[in-house]
């Protein structure tokens, strides 16, 4: 698998197409940005990535970052597997450790909901089990914003097929397509962790 440790991208098979998908999944960052410079009256940001990964792993001596540029293959099986479609062949995932001991993993996702974006973190433990799903920025009015409470029901989930609005999940009353899109962001980390972590249970070229 195309890992890229320490920041350092190497481009395996379909690396154009990839480009092109990298560079949406950086504009949806990007329009975060912007909305947090314009001021706090915009700005809806709970977490910084930096408060974010110290909320997933509490008690970690270290958090290690590694760019991962996916093949088709892998690109076909996570979205199989998840039934959402990749917005990048490159990803981002995050390794909590304490003595050399890995904790856990967490995923950043980004994505436009309805006309704004909303970013969250997605916290599976060594065996790909959901410990936490958590809002670093909303900016869709507030009443579309999924509480604590519905965001806690994804812990302990293992199976992305299960994890669909109306069978293992139970959806937000007015709030339709935040429930699909974030559901269909902890499917994706899921099936990432499956593609990409489950043989190893860490990152490994």
């Amino acid at each position: 698998m195309g890992l890229l440790t320490n920041r350092t991208r190497r481009h395996g098979s379909g690396s154009l197409a990839g480009a092109g998908r990298a560079a949406l999944a950086l504009g949806l960052w990007l329009t975060v940005l912007l909305a947090m410079v314009a001021g706090p009256c915009a700005a809806k940001v709970f977490l910084s990535r930096k408060e974010a990964l110290a909320t997933a792993f509490p008690t970690a001596d270290q958090v290690v970052d590694r760019d991962v540029f996916l093949t088709s293959d892998q690109v076909a099986r996570i979205e199989k597997e998840s039934g959402a479609k990749l917005e990048s062949e490159l990803i981002t995932i995050y390794e909590g450790k304490k003595q050399q001991r890995t904790l856990g993993f967490a995923f950043i996702d980004t994505h436009v909901v309805r006309t704004q974006p909303e970013t969250f973190m997605v916290v599976l433990s060594p065996g790909g089990k959901v410990e936490a799903v958590f809002m670093c920025a909303f900016y869709e009015p507030q009443e579309y914003m999924p509480p604590d409470r519905w965001l806690a029901q994804f812990k302990g989930h293992s199976d992305p097929s299960r994890l669909r609005v109306g069978d293992a999940v139970v959806g937000i009353t007015g709030s339709t397509l935040t429930a699909r899109a974030l559901t269909g962001g902890v499917r994706k980390a899921i099936a990432i962790w499956k593609v990409c972590l489950q043989r190893t249970g860490r990152a490994v070229q």
